[in-house]
Parts: structure tokens; C-alpha cells; sequence
């Protein structure tokens, strides 16, 4: 059975992605997962982490897809191996970014979330 924590860690996750297009979406995921949990600060900054990991799965799959499809385009290129290592290297540094991106700022979240609990 999932626990509380992990189903509104979940529920901020699907807001985090499905507000994606709006700038800072992970803070506002994260603060609904910490506001249905109605933890306290610490707690709620671990469920807005816990969000912006889940959150993040679809975004190491795109990366996935997309290193899978550098490396049929490296083939064809005469430098193959370098244009692949190249590019997996950037898909590594940017997918660390981003993932370095939504954790944190779904933590922040967490704590505006628990904020809002307490009482603004």
C-alpha cells in the first residue's frame, strides 16, 4: 500500500508536469504535494524533494530517447564516436541541471506549502 506521503509526493509530481509550461511549475507542485500532506516544515520539504524526483522520470526518459537517436545520427557522421560522446555529454550535463532545477525548487514548494498550512 502507498503511504499518504508518497500518493501527495505523487499528486504534485502530475501538477509539476502537467504545469510544465509555466515557469517555476516545480514550486507549485511541490507545494500542493506538502499542503494535502499538511506536514511540518521539515516533512514538507522532503515530500516537495520526493515530488520533483518523480516529476523528473519523464524527463531522464526524453533524455534517454533523445542519446538513443544522437547516436543513430553518429553513425552516419565521419567522427562518429566524438559526436556521440559529445552529445551524450551535454544530454548529461543539462539532464543533471534540470533534475538539480525541479528537486530544488519542488523543496522550496514544500516549505511555501507548509507555510500555507500553518497559516499565511
Amino acid at each position: 500500500m502507498v503511504s499518504d506521503s508518497t500518493l501527495h509526493a505523487l499528486i504534485g509530481a502530475v501538477v509539476t508536469v502537467v504545469f510544465s509550461f509555466v515557469p517555476f511549475s516545480p514550486v507549485l507542485g511541490g507545494g500542493v504535494a506538502a499542503y494535502l500532506s499538511e506536514a511540518d516544515t521539515s516533512d514538507g520539504v522532503r515530500i516537495g524533494a520526493v515530488s520533483g524526483l518523480i516529476a523528473t522520470l519523464p524527463l531522464v526518459l526524453f533524455g534517454l530517447l533523445a542519446v538513443s537517436f544522437m547516436g543513430f545520427f553518429a553513425l552516419g557522421a565521419g567522427n562518429g564516436i566524438g559526436v556521440g560522446i559529445g552529445g551524450l555529454l551535454i544530454v548529461l550535463v543539462v539532464g543533471l541541471v534540470a533534475v538539480a532545477y525541479t528537486v530544488g525548487l519542488s523543496a522550496l514548494g514544500g516549505y511555501l506549502g507548509t507555510y500555507f498550512v500553518d497559516g499565511v
